[in-house]
């Protein structure tokens, strides 16, 4: 028996099981998993009603509400494709991915009516709707009928996602109905997901590692609870009111949470587990938010590209700590592959490097959970898709337990008098210090050595941080080659793109400017 392989089958199997279960959680609303499927399909009836084809976009700019998770099943019911866009992009970026992408509907929320107008003057022929006023109306229109899994293509699109556009022009992301299902069933396999758990969607869902969830979650009938916008004091009121057990995060957002004063003040002994992806971590990190929320803290590591889970550092039968520093330490790095996926760590013949943990290579992926290419663009598909494999990009040394350690981007990647350095390696380093609140380390052009590092340091509230004692910290930890020559200290946050992440583009291209030699994007 052959059935198509599609997320709305996570939803199906969501209302058969779970039905009268609350399933999803948004300030005070709260809906069954049998009412959500009947919003999503009326959504899916309403949205053919008014003239969606299938192929055709469907745009969402919001937070994190009900009707942004609605929207990632309503669309590929209506055989449609749900875009949900990222908010913190500039007018610029969204402009661009509008004409690119040519959606045929936008909802949004009122927050951002000025951005929506923009946008649908680039686009005349699309349809606005704004959710805050119009939405419950819009789908008012649609009738709740079941979908008929057995007449949807698995391989036709259910889902772009735009990159941030951090290093370039985004580019959409396809993933289709097959990629996002196994997508799904990989992470039910492999991460050890509790059923009866409460997932707290804290990363935005636009975001890789927030919409990489909402299918898992359904499928196993888990409570979700929507956070429209992150706050350290907002995710201690939800995890104390409704038990939450597991969420996802950034590094970013772990640091503002541990800075935060007042989670003593919170009942937070609900929680069980805490996944960091998006940037890489420090073990460091992961002590302190396993001591603060006394739950399992875990990297994952994965691309918008790859649905985006293809490993995570959770335990294996093969592996023996020696104590909880070198448990912190394996928790720390992007960790072993996920179901579903085969990850290698190769030179650019193709050929594995030693497992070593010390000879550097580029992560390639393959497997069910890759995208089926860049919209619109074969030739960029083409240029990071070679032997069947994608290439990602990032720079890792691998054990011979499979275990991947990043290093650094591929672009990110220091090359000083011959010598590679990590920046990540670096700002791990400048990240022990008591001080630091963020950093972030780039390269600048040198006569002598071609190129050196440079620091970016945000200090902690009310700390004053001088370069000597930076300087002198730093010599205890790295190599003399690889401490930074360059410091710039500020009390401000460094700037960060659309994801939350640091934009080192933007911090580095400053010192290039005028320069010859250009290799880092």
């Amino acid at each position: 028996m052959n059935i198509p392989l599609t997320p709305l089958r996570c939803l199906e199997t969501a209302a058969d099981l779970f039905g009268p279960k609350i399933g999803v959680v948004c300030g005070e609303k709260r809906f069954t998993y049998a009412e959500m499927a009947d919003r999503c399909a009326r959504l899916a009836s309403a949205l053919a009603q008014n003239g969606v084809q299938p192929g055709d976009r469907v745009a969402w700019l919001s937070y994190n509400t009900h009707k942004l998770l609605e929207g990632y099943y309503g669309a590929p019911q209506a055989r449609a494709i749900a875009m949900p866009l990222n908010v913190r992009l500039t007018q610029v970026e969204l402009s661009a991915i509008i004409r690119h992408a040519e959606p045929r509907f936008l909802f949004y929320e009122a927050d951002f009516s000025a951005t929506a107008e923009n946008l649908c003057a680039i686009l005349p022929g699309i349809r606005a709707v704004n959710v805050d006023i119009d939405y419950e109306a819009f789908i008012a229109q649609g009738e709740p009928v079941r979908p008929d899994i057995s007449s949807y293509d698995e391989n036709a699109i259910a889902e772009v996602f735009y990159t941030s556009g951090s290093t370039g022009t985004p580019k959409g992301v396809m993933l289709s109905h097959r990629t996002v299902y196994m997508h799904a069933l990989s992470c039910i396999c492999s991460m050890g997901l509790d059923p009866t758990g409460v997932e707290l969607h804290t990363i935005p869902l636009f975001h890789a590692n927030g919409w990489g969830r909402p299918q898992t979650s359904t499928m196993l009938g888990v409570k979700q609870v929507m956070v429209r916008r992150f706050d350290p004091a907002g995710v201690c009121r939800l995890i104390q009111n409704e038990r939450a057990t597991s969420m996802s995060i950034v590094p970013t957002m772990a640091n503002a949470l541990l800075a935060f004063e007042g989670r003593d003040a919170f009942d937070l002994s609900s929680m069980k587990q805490i996944f960091i992806g998006g940037a890489a971590a420090s073990s460091a990190i992961v002590e302190k938010l396993e001591t603060a929320f006394n739950c399992e803290t875990l990297v994952g590591y994965g691309l918008t590209e790859t649905s985006p889970v293809v490993s995570s550092s959770r335990r294996k039968s093969t592996i023996v700590y020696a104590g909880d520093e070198d448990r912190w330490e394996r928790q720390s790095v992007a960790g072993w592959s996920v179901i579903g996926a085969d990850v290698r760590v190769v030179d650019g013949a193709m050929r594995d490097v030693p497992r070593d943990r010390t000879t550097v290579g580029e992560i390639v992926v393959r497997g069910d959970m890759v995208m089926d290419g860049y919209y619109r663009e074969p030739e960029a598909t083409a240029a990071v898709i070679t032997q069947g494999w994608l290439h990602t990009g990032d720079m890792a040394v691998w054990d011979d337990e499979s275990y991947i350690n990043i290093v650094d981007r591929k672009k990110d990647i220091i090359i000083s008098g011959g010598e590679n350095i990590s920046s990540i390696e670096v700002e791990k380093a400048i990240a022990l210090h008591a001080g630091v609140a963020e950093t972030a380390v780039v390269s600048a052009p040198d006569e002598r050595w071609g190129e050196v590092p440079v620091a970016f340091v945000a200090t902690k509230p009310g700390v004053e941080l001088a370069e000597a004692e930076l300087r002198a910290f730093l010599a205890e930890r790295l190599a003399k080659f690889k401490i930074p020559h360059r410091y710039f200290i500020r009390t401000g946050a460094l700037p960060k793109g659309g994801t939350g992440k640091i934009l080192k583009r933007e911090l580095r291209e400053p010192f290039w400017q005028g320069q010859e030699k250009r290799v880092k994007g």
